[in-house]
């Protein structure tokens, strides 16, 4: 009688210690997670400025300035922090964040904004209706130097790839903010044409009116502030190349939170952004690298022009939001840690909907990652439990990943590969995991949005060259190609 029950509890055992060995032999070869070593940095000092082109009264030889042929650009770019003068690592990086919010707050405004049409102007010449279509305290972060006009005047310029209108403070001023170089006068440059009403060019414009037969264009932004003034043509000059004919706001009243450029160079994807006025003799081909900031090596830049596309790029094809023509958006269909897929992060989290809504854009003004909020909680789930040995530290400002890093010179942290249609890219652990303050708090820097529209920001671009190539519509990623 006592059989039956020993041999059902034999049975049972052996079940038990069968399971047991299959799991210890799955856990054996399970993948273990990938990871990759991260030097730990301090919060980077503002760079010195190092243009030769300091100077308002400038002089260059005059068959340098002529050349009006060249299919290729190269610019140099500097971080906004470098106009930043006296500020502490800690103060510039603050400000950072809060300019961060501004943008995406600006962003958001700009799509919620996609189902209103640009009201045109009424008889009085004044505007009416709101088209936000640039930024100005969140407006880019990056700048560059540039001439204007003939002889060329040369000013800062903020470059943008969510902004269509190229713009700057012209005199009289209605009303300016302060600006590191005299304000331009128009009078004074023999290359500067207005635009009449009727001009095809004005016809371009989002929000136009119309005064005496001339051109008005408006600017407005998210947080309130814009830009008003007259469209014309004008000549840039980028160093030893110049650009003729260069549509652009002349902005007589300018009003809001704007930080010391003298205007801004649009590199959005509208008709009257910079790569698209410049797209015949650039081949509509454009990238940029921005270096990390906290390495002194060589500066960021932005080419125009066939040398932009590298040869070491990996290709997305480029996305059309058929609202809303200024944004780059590509097709992003999940992320990995440590190797592994992240379980809950899936294409239909980005997907950009027929009425405009959702995706993902590429932006350079944006500095901090921002993703679907379920996306999100995953990933940085995914990336917590990767990273359980490494202390914790309280939240800082937006991000909610922090880590005691204080006394150590490198640690290891889980890889992180972006999947996106065709390419994958793998972020060097520096463009992750940054520095907060000067005590050794590093954070993961992603964050979470509700908006639906997610943000590739330019922390987790640093290093890459980025390639826009319009006439092939595909953006690329060059890893190390700053060099």
């Amino acid at each position: 009688a006592l059989l039956f029950p020993l041999s059902t509890m034999e049975g049972k055992a052996r079940v038990i210690l069968f399971s047991f060995i299959f799991l210890s032999f799955s856990a054996a070869f399970a993948k273990p997670l990938e990871y990759q070593t991260l030097a730990l940095g301090s919060l980077p000092k503002p760079q010195t400025l190092t243009w030769s082109e300091q100077s308002e009264t400038l002089t260059v030889p005059e068959e340098t300035t002529q050349s009006e042929s060249e299919t290729t650009l190269t610019v140099q770019l500097h971080h906004l922090d470098a106009l930043s003068l006296n500020a502490t690592p800690e103060s510039l990086f603050n400000l950072r964040l809060q300019r961060d919010a501004v943008r995406v707050k600006s962003l958001t405004a700009a799509m919620a904004t996609v189902s209103r049409n640009a009201s045109h102007v009424r008889g009085n010449g004044d505007f009416s209706g709101s088209v936000i279509s640039g930024l100005s305290q969140g407006s880019g972060e990056y700048f560059t130097r540039l001439g204007i006009g003939t002889p060329p005047k040369y000013a800062y310029m903020v470059l943008d790839t969510g902004s269509d209108v190229v713009w700057i403070q012209c005199s009289p001023c209605q009303k300016c903010y302060t600006q590191t170089d005299p304000v331009f006068d128009p009078t004074k440059s023999t290359s500067f044409a207005g635009v009449t009403c009727g001009s095809p060019l004005c016809l371009r414009l989002d929000s136009r009116g119309c005064r005496q037969r001339k051109c008005l264009y408006q600017v407005s932004y998210g947080d309130g502030s814009f830009t008003i003034g007259e469209l014309a043509t004008e000549t840039l000059t980028f160093r030893r190349t110049r650009v003729n004919n260069v549509a652009l706001g002349c902005g007589h009243d300018n009003e809001g939170l704007f930080i010391g450029a003298a205007g801004l160079l649009s590199l959005g994807r509208g008709k009257l952004s910079f790569p698209s006025q410049t797209g015949r003799r650039f081949g509509r081909k454009f990238s940029y690298c921005l270096v990390d900031r906290s390495s002194s090596s060589k500066p960021s830049s932005v080419v125009f022009g066939e040398s932009a596309v590298t040869r070491t790029a990996v290709f997305t094809p480029l996305l059309t939001n058929p609202k809303f023509d200024t944004f780059y958006y590509v097709g992003l269909t999940g992320i990995s840690v440590g190797g592994v897929r992240v379980r809950g992060i899936t294409a239909s989290l980005f997907k950009l909907d027929p009425a405009g809504n959702g995706g993902v854009i590429i932006d350079s003004g944006t500095s901090v990652t921002r993703l679907a909020r379920p996306a999100y909680i995953a990933l940085r789930d995914a990336f917590r439990s990767g990273a359980s040995e490494l202390k914790r530290a309280p939240d800082f400002s937006l991000f909610d990943t922090c880590f005691d890093l204080s006394g150590k010179t490198q640690v290891k942290v889980p890889t992180v590969v972006l999947h996106f249609v065709g390419a994958e890219v793998s972020l060097p652990a520096s463009n992750y995991l940054i520095p907060v303050d000067s005590n050794g708090n590093f954070c993961f820097a992603f964050a979470g949005t509700t908006s639906g529209l997610s943000i590739i920001g330019n922390i987790q671009q640093q290093g890459f060259r980025v390639v826009y190539d319009l006439a092939s519509s595909r953006i690329g990623f060059a890893a190390r190609g700053c060099a």
